[in-house]
């Protein structure tokens, strides 16, 4: 009998292990658990928030995979959250982009079946990017004008410098004006009008006292140029500047013949101040006075005019810029090849030139 217990003890300690072991694998299996697939799709998810912590709606974020670009894109909710479902394990990246602010970006690696939580993006505002324009100032564009207009010449010759076919030319500075009057009075057409008028006065023996031959010319031509130069320089650069009033002649071009031609007169007395606003013209006027006054200094004593004289001889010089006024207005115009959309004027140079010798071969 003990023998027999003791064999039974010892079977059945050689058996227990046994059905245990041998039990161990079963319960296991009996658990209905499955090794994990490594391909599982799963999800990922986050949140987007401004500096202050407010929910960004309408965010957009963009998923790529490795090197590719974004092929899935969804927009953040009136939460500020986004989520993309059914993602295939590896590596990804986001960007996250708004108006108004900085883009960001997040990189991770998706396991399998995981579901991803990016940690909140916080959206920067984005840095204000000043745009600087130059815009020249308006004198630099006064000076564009003057180019423009110094190319003008009726036929390609004869300078039409003071003219503007563009009715709100702007208005020129005191330099410019000088500038403009320079360029007149040293154009080579003006040296040639005034030889050509000295010629004619030779020719008639207007000015007697100055004599014939070479001598006699010369005077002549000085006295001529002395004219030009003095009503295109008083009338046209110094009275304007300090009066502010433009010198040119503003191109009507439109309207009825009438009403151009009444604009091409009234222009004869009236011009445009810096301003802008038409008003008396000051300076062409007391110009032709001036430049009639001052001649007395050098033409011979029998040929010098009285106050009356000099009155009339601008008179006869308002007439003359009527004259030239109308000529710009109905044919000059067509004569100017190219003319520029700036300018106003009167052929001021060349017909200044021409009038005051007439004025002063008349007396």
């Amino acid at each position: 009998m003990p023998r027999y217990g003791v064999f039974v003890v010892l079977l059945g300690l050689s058996v227990t292990p046994r059905g245990i072991l041998a039990q161990a694998p079963g319960t296991a299996a009996s658990s209905g658990e499955q090794p994990g697939d490594p391909r599982l799709p799963g999800s990922i998810r986050g949140a987007v928030v401004d500096q202050t912590g407010t929910a960004v709606v309408g965010a957009r974020v963009g998923l790529a995979r490795g090197d590719e670009p974004p092929n899935q894109e969804v927009l953040s909710d009136d939460d500020g959250q986004f989520s993309f479902a059914n993602i295939g394990p590896g590596p990804f990246h986001l960007t996250i982009e708004s108006s108004g602010f900085a883009a960001q970006t997040f990189s991770g690696i998706l396991h399998s079946g995981e579901n991803y939580s990016v940690p909140r993006t916080t959206l920067a505002i984005a840095t204000a990017v000043a745009e600087v324009r130059v815009v020249p100032s308006r004198t630099e564009m006064a000076e564009d004008e003057i180019k423009a207009e110094e190319k003008q010449r009726v036929l390609g010759v004869v300078p039409n410098y003071y003219v503007t076919y563009v009715p709100n030319a702007l208005p020129l500075s005191p330099k410019q004006k000088f500038e403009l009057a320079w360029k007149t009075m040293v154009d080579p057409v003006s040296f040639g009008l005034t030889a050509a008028i000295a010629g004619v006065q030779q020719a008639d023996d207007d000015f007697s006292d100055y004599g014939q031959g070479a001598q006699g010319y010369g005077k002549r031509y000085g006295a001529a140029y002395a004219d030009f130069v003095t009503g295109t320089l008083i009338g046209s650069a110094i009275l304007p500047s300090l009066l502010k009033q433009d010198p040119r002649y503003f191109y009507k071009g439109t309207g009825s013949k009438r009403s151009r031609i009444f604009y091409a007169v009234a222009n004869a007395v009236i011009c445009k101040g810096d301003n802008g606003h038409w008003q008396a013209n000051y300076s062409g006027i007391l110009g032709s006075l001036a430049a009639g006054g001052i001649s007395n200094l050098y033409y011979p004593a029998q040929d010098r005019g009285s106050v009356e004289l000099t009155f009339q001889n601008t008179l006869i010089g308002i007439g003359a810029s009527a004259a030239t006024n109308l000529l710009q207005e109905f044919v000059i115009r067509k004569l100017t090849p190219s003319p520029s959309s700036h300018g106003r004027g009167k052929v001021q140079g060349t017909v200044r030139l021409v009038s005051n010798v007439l004025v002063h071969a008349g007396n």
